[in-house]
């Protein structure tokens, strides 16, 4: 390791020579407090910028150790640590001045969700910092402005540091606010099982957004506030006694009229199994974490997925125990949605009625009685939502507008008014009973004994390019993944995560012997053991990746065409 002294001699040496110089400049350079390691050089000025890191040992941070030990606290701390970080570099980026991308500092700007990120990361041994940005090194044309690139190491980086790394320069009350909040979140997530509850919204939550590009809190938004018949009361370890509806494991559905908030109380359920920041409004809105949001996918790639239990019997002979299609219709994509969701082991199924196939979700009387049923190859939903209860476990929280008939199947029914809940399940249930649902002469539930073990199609590349687009792509060596309609993905750093979490399985773990879950599992205790860095293949620690469940690592392999 060198001095930051020889850093600053070495700047001076390669001062207007041609921009590789700058090359000269990888390695790690002791700074009073901390250490800077450049990882990598960007080829010219208009390349992606380098790639930098800060070392902070823990005993020079100063964190605590309760602040760390904990996972549920560190991860905490580390986005608050982060967002702190990000706010101070925004203030000096590009006051260096030059050509291309010179003179930009930047570093991942977290949302509403709190996720673990490469960009901070804290030892949860010795407290130890690593955070990790983009600095694009200042030129003039394409000739090295070390004088610049001097004026970002040595004036704005260490301001950046000094007030917001160590725990001697920041508000000691946000910094343990922040790490309590995430330990009574995983508290409410933690006591959901044994509370037979699925789902957990407090009064006085914020659910509505301010927009539909924006994750923050509507102004003036109607505050959540539980019906009596399902308040329920925690003790958390912080915040003390905290009161909110309580969502039973079993069936609910969610009524009422357009514009109500139906839809808005589902997407905040979607996104409860992540953490959120304080003032976001849905920081105690806890969903159990294995929940899947499901809708139709049409155009969608399903390979070799038992989709029995939904559609059998096709004109055409295909079989749909191994049902493989490039193209599937709405009903197929959601019928294989539910499958592959039971095989990631989820408890629990999301559902709104505007995102699904008609036809996969119900068949009414008259059409019944019109089109037979030994003509029908489908069996909706309706006719295997109890049966996943009873024989898997899996609750759903479904989301209806128009059709009454689930009110028959329905364990708990919302309505919701004005974005008010009401418990109404008494009273529409009383009013069912004027509307008796049609006998269903469908075979019972079978558990699927249909085991997928993934093989790649063809040898994986040892040099891998991932890029993504927003929350839309993933492109791995030119192969698109579709993931639009992966709901749950909030950040698209989690997609960069994913592109090379997928590269790796396809060159380490798709065997053709292990199942899908199997892969999956020894990814993720790989990624535990060893850090997201291990399954990336670089030499260097990419900043901007965010940690997927594993129920969305199996969505993305199940959409990938390759």
């Amino acid at each position: 390791m060198q001095t930051s002294a020889e850093l600053k001699k070495l700047l001076q040496r390669i001062d207007h020579k041609g921009y590789p110089a700058y090359k000269d400049t990888r390695g790690s350079y002791e700074f009073p407090g901390y250490v800077l390691s450049i990882d990598h050089v960007q080829g010219d000025p208009f390349a992606a910028p380098s790639k930098v890191s800060i070392h902070v040992r823990g005993k020079q941070a100063g964190f605590p150790e309760h602040l760390y030990q904990k996972d549920c606290r560190r991860i905490a701390v580390q986005d608050y640590l982060l967002r702190q970080f990000a706010r101070q570099v925004e203030k000096v980026s590009f006051k260096a001045k030059g050509s291309g991308k010179s003179g930009l500092m930047a570093v991942s700007r977290p949302g509403q969700e709190v996720l673990e990120r490469s960009a901070c990361q804290m030892d949860a041994k010795n407290g130890d910092i690593v955070l990790r940005m983009e600095i694009g090194f200042p030129a003039n044309g394409r000739t090295v402005n070390a004088r610049e690139l001097e004026k970002i190491f040595f004036d704005f980086l260490p301001e950046c540091v000094k007030g917001s790394l160590y725990y001697r320069s920041l508000k000691k009350e946000a910094v343990e606010t922040a790490a309590d909040l995430a330990e009574d979140q995983a508290y409410i997530r933690e006591q959901l099982d044994s509370m037979g509850l699925c789902a957990f919204v407090a009064d006085g939550a914020i659910l509505p957004r301010e927009s539909g590009v924006s994750g923050r809190p509507m102004k003036d938004a109607v505050r959540f506030q539980s019906p009596e018949s399902l308040s329920v009361t925690l003790t958390l370890p912080h915040h003390g006694k905290l009161t909110g509806m309580g969502i039973k494991k079993g069936i609910t559905l969610i009524v009422g009229g357009g514009y109500h908030g139906k839809s808005t109380l589902l997407k905040a359920l979607e996104t409860g199994v992540y953490n959120h920041i304080a003032g976001d409004g849905r920081e105690y809105v806890i969903t159990d974490d294995t929940a899947m949001k499901i809708r139709a996918e049409d155009g969608r790639s399903i390979r070799d997925v038992d989709i029995s239990m939904f559609i059998r019997n096709l004109p055409n002979g295909k079989d749909t125990v191994h049902f493989v299609t490039q193209d599937a219709s709405g009903s197929t994509s959601q019928a294989a949605g539910v499958a592959e969701a039971v095989e990631a082991q989820t408890k629990l199924l999301l559902i709104d009625e505007d995102t699904s196939a008609t036809n996969f979700m119900i068949r009414d009387v008259l059409m019944q009685r019109v089109v037979h049923g030994s003509q029908e190859p489908i069996i909706p939903f309706i006719d295997r939502v109890r049966e996943l209860y009873e024989k898997e476990g899996i609750s759903t929280i479904l989301v209806a507008g128009s059709c009454g008939s689930y009110f028959h199947k329905a364990d708990l029914i919302i309505q919701m008014n004005r974005y008010e809940p009401v418990d109404i399940t008494e009273y529409a249930k009383t009013q069912a009973k004027e509307f008796p649902l049609a006998q269903s002469e469908n075979p019972a539930y079978k558990k699927s004994s249909h085991k997928r073990c993934p093989k790649a199609s063809k040898r994986a590349d040892d040099r891998v390019k991932i890029k993504t687009t927003g929350l839309d792509t993933i492109c791995i060596n030119k192969e698109n993944i579709d993931v639009r309609y992966i709901e749950q993905l909030v950040d698209s750093e989690q997609l960069n995560a994913l592109g090379y979490m997928l590269a790796y399985a396809q060159k380490h773990l798709f065997d053709g012997k292990k199942t899908l879950l199997q892969i999956t599992d020894e990814l993720y205790e790989k990624i535990h053991r060893d850090g997201i860095e291990s399954v990336c293949g670089l030499s260097y620690v990419p900043a901007g990746l965010a940690l997927p469940r594993k129920q969305e690592f199996m969505a993305v392999v199940n959409r990938y065409r390759g």
